[in-house]
Order: structure tokens, then C-alpha cells, then sequence
């Protein structure tokens, strides 16, 4: 099953420790770890069962002084260069131009009107690989914007990449949280306005499925992680949790058991 345009095809976190952080995300969440082969490049995939679930590199020399480590997630595009200069005309700033990725595609760095990063990335034959069935241990289950304004948010998302609307969530004095698929498809992500009391800029996070919420507490804590919220029960019957990765990485954990 191969994931269709306009939605996120891959998540990739960059760090300051690689065998550190390999260590740790092969704990909490269960997955294998693999050098990628790649010649001249230290690019570590991660797995779950034979299917390559994310990926995970040295935090780049050029990154701006200060950047923390952080996941980044790359959303599918047939054409990667026009999507970036549509999405400039849009509002959006190119933090790194298109460029290739020797033998596996192209992809482009973008921060949105409001300044929430992500990546784009095509392929040649418009193929984005195979995908884990929804639900399934190790996957990214969920894909959430906390954005500068919902309603601009929405705007720039859905005319670029055909994202259409799902359940809407009242959040009472937080505003609405409004969930979307691509194209009428299921729901693979939500988005919300920022609230005033979250210490960061506008932002894209990720959650990976877990068997159980409350047995992730313990490997996240034991492996020197921080929980910061939760284990909290969502809409649909899901708990979650929010937490930082021993290198200061931000990620969140979902599981339909407690």
C-alpha cells in the first residue's frame, strides 16, 4: 500500500547523540535500527517488523546556532520544485531550496506563514513507497500542527496540498481542533490554534503508536526521557502522551490501551 500525495511519507529526527538517541526510540517504541547504507552519509532507518518506519541523522553542521534537536516530517508532492514556489507564493519561506537526495528522491525545507517547519519530498516515478497499515506499533499515527492562527493555518495547508476537513473538536476557551485527511481520505492529522500558554512558536508534532500508554511511561522515564503532559484520554478513545527525548528532542506517544 503506497501513501497518496499530500500526506506526510516520512518523519526524520535530527540530534546531537545518534547512538544515544538510536538507543532510546528503539526502547520506547519498539523499533529495529539499521545503518542505511548510504555511501559518505551516516543516516541511521528505523523499522518496524521489514517496514522502514523513520530516520535519524546528526544534526546537520550547518543548522542555525542554538537549533535544538527536533523531528521533521516530509510531505508528499509529485512536483517537488513547483509545490515549493507555489507555497512561497503563499506565504511560506524555503529555509533550504530543492535538491537531490542521491538514489532516493528530492526534498525541500519550508517554514509556513507562521513559522512551523516542515519538509517536502518527491520521487521520480511519483511512487512514495510502501505504507504500515493505520494503527499499526511503530508508525507515526498522527501529525499535529499547532499553528499561528487555525483558520490561516487551514487556508495554506488545504489549497496546497488537498487536504479536506474531518471531526472538528470544540476545545472550549482553546478554540477548535480541527482533524483532516488528504483528499476525503481518513484522517491522519490536526491542527489548532497555538495556545498562549505553550512556550514555543508555532510548530508541527508527531505521535508514534505504542501497545500501551502507560508501560511507554516507564521505557520514556527509565531511558532518561521527560514526560511533560499526560497520559491523557482524547477523543476516540486514544491516550497519549507528551514528552522530550534525553537530547531535547520534543515527541508524543498514542495508544488506543492505557
Amino acid at each position: 500500500m503506497s501513501n497518496p500525495l499530500g500526506t506526510f511519507v516520512w518523519h526524520e529526527l535530527m540530534t546531537t547523540d545518534t547512538a544515544a538517541a538510536t538507543e532510546f526510540y528503539t526502547s520506547v517504541v519498539g523499533w529495529r535500527a539499521a545503518d542505511s547504507g548510504m555511501v559518505g552519509f551516516d543516516y541511521t532507518l528505523f523499522y518496524t517488523g521489514e517496514q522502514r518506519a523513520a530516520g535519524l541523522m546528526a544534526m546537520p553542521e550547518d543548522a542555525p546556532p542554538g537549533m535544538p534537536p527536533c523531528w521533521v516530517g516530509y510531505i508528499g508532492v509529485d512536483d517537488i520544485d513547483k509545490t515549493a514556489a507555489d507555497l512561497a507564493a503563499k506565504g511560506a519561506t524555503i529555509i533550504e531550496q530543492p535538491r537531490d537526495i542521491p538514489g532516493v528522491g528530492r526534498f525541500a525545507v519550508i517554514a509556513d506563514p507562521h513559522g512551523a517547519v516542515f519538509s517536502l519530498f518527491s520521487t521520480d516515478d511519483g511512487d512514495m513507497g510502501p505504507q504500515l497499515p493505520p494503527g499499526s506499533n511503530g508508525q507515526v499515527g498522527w501529525n499535529e500542527l499547532m499553528a499561528g492562527d487555525l483558520d490561516s493555518a487551514w487556508a495554506f495547508y488545504s489549497s496546497a496540498f488537498g487536504w479536506t476537513k474531518d471531526m472538528a473538536v470544540d476545545m472550549g476557551e482553546m478554540g477548535v481542533y480541527q482533524t483532516f485527511g488528504a483528499n476525503g481520505g481518513p484522517g491522519f492529522g490536526g491542527m489548532m490554534t497555538k495556545p498562549k500558554d505553550v512556550p514555543a512558536p508555532p510548530h508541527w508534532g508527531y505521535y508514534f503508536n505504542v501497545d500501551a500508554i502507560d508501560a511507554a511511561v516507564e521505557r520514556v522515564k527509565a531511558g532518561g526521557g521527560q514526560i511533560l503532559m499526560g497520559p491523557m484520554e482524547v477523543p476516540g478513545g486514544s491516550w497519549i502522551i507528551n514528552c522530550i527525548d534525553p537530547q531535547g528532542a520534543h515527541f508524543n506517544l498514542v495508544s488506543m490501551k492505557r
